[in-house]
């Protein structure tokens, strides 16, 4: 057990820090390693960010009616008697931040979930019926949150864990590819298209066979997930890897 945890110590630090690290392959050559599951929520997020700017309208409808009842308090007033009426939860709306695609995802669901409210309100008022979303712009938004949400919850509860790293990475994939990103024969053609594109963005930037290696690897040293996440064909590899790494890093007494 003391071995074991000495190789896990030194992989780790060898692997899994935050910083830009040195690993050595089985003939001696230096290779820059910089993978964590921090970068992999980076590439996510500029994944994600390039599919909200493809559906501008629907996020720029969403940006103008949070700003319309947030800056005035009548119109605020009118939201909360409105949510009553039709006995909605009594939430504000929520502005978005343009670098987080989250805060996007969370916007457009609370004016879906508001939806009823805003029309009414909207509807009342000459000077902002404009506003009023079509039935055109409904679908589109339900399209959006449909594919986003599940991985925002997703994220958010692994954002939240004490200890994360780059052994995550292949058990993520993994869900996003069979669970989280999967098409559902009920989705709207648009829910589809927006899971795939994601889908293939994250699943070609770690094809790289040195990237695989790595993941692999790390994901084998990780107690809890060994060889759940790997190729069957690959498992006696990374085993020898692994060793080789050990005998070569692991100092001789």
């Amino acid at each position: 057990m003391l071995l074991a945890s000495k190789v896990f110590s030194i992989v780790v630090k060898l692997l899994l820090s935050s910083d830009k690290d040195w690993m050595r392959d089985s003939n001696s050559k230096i290779f820059s390693v910089n993978i964590s599951l921090f970068c992999f929520f980076l590439t996510l997020q500029k994944m994600l960010l390039k599919v909200m700017k493809r559906i501008t309208r629907a996020v720029g409808l969403c940006k103008k009616l949070v700003g319309h009842f947030s800056h005035t308090w009548k119109g605020k007033m009118a939201l909360k008697k409105a949510q009553k009426e039709h006995k909605l939860p009594e939430h504000s709306l929520i502005t978005e931040c343009p670098t987080r695609w989250g805060s996007r995802q969370r916007m457009i669901q609370r004016v879906l979930e508001q939806q009823p409210a805003i029309s009414d309100v909207l509807s009342a008022d000459r000077k902002s019926r404009h506003l009023v979303p079509s039935w055109q712009d409904l679908d589109v938004l339900e399209s959006i949150n449909q594919a986003l949400q599940p991985l925002q919850e997703f994220t958010d509860a692994l954002s939240g864990e004490s200890y994360v790293s780059v052994s995550y990475v292949k058990s993520v994939l993994h869900l996003m590819n069979t669970s989280i990103l999967a098409a559902k024969e009920e989705e709207s053609d648009l829910t589809k298209s927006i899971k795939k594109k994601i889908l293939e963005y994250m699943n070609t930037k770690y094809d790289n066979p040195a990237t695989q290696e790595l993941l692999d690897m790390t994901c084998f040293m990780d107690p809890r997930f060994k060889a759940g996440y790997i190729s069957s064909d690959k498992v006696s590899d990374i085993k020898a890897r692994v060793m080789t790494e050990i005998e070569a890093t692991v100092p001789k007494e």
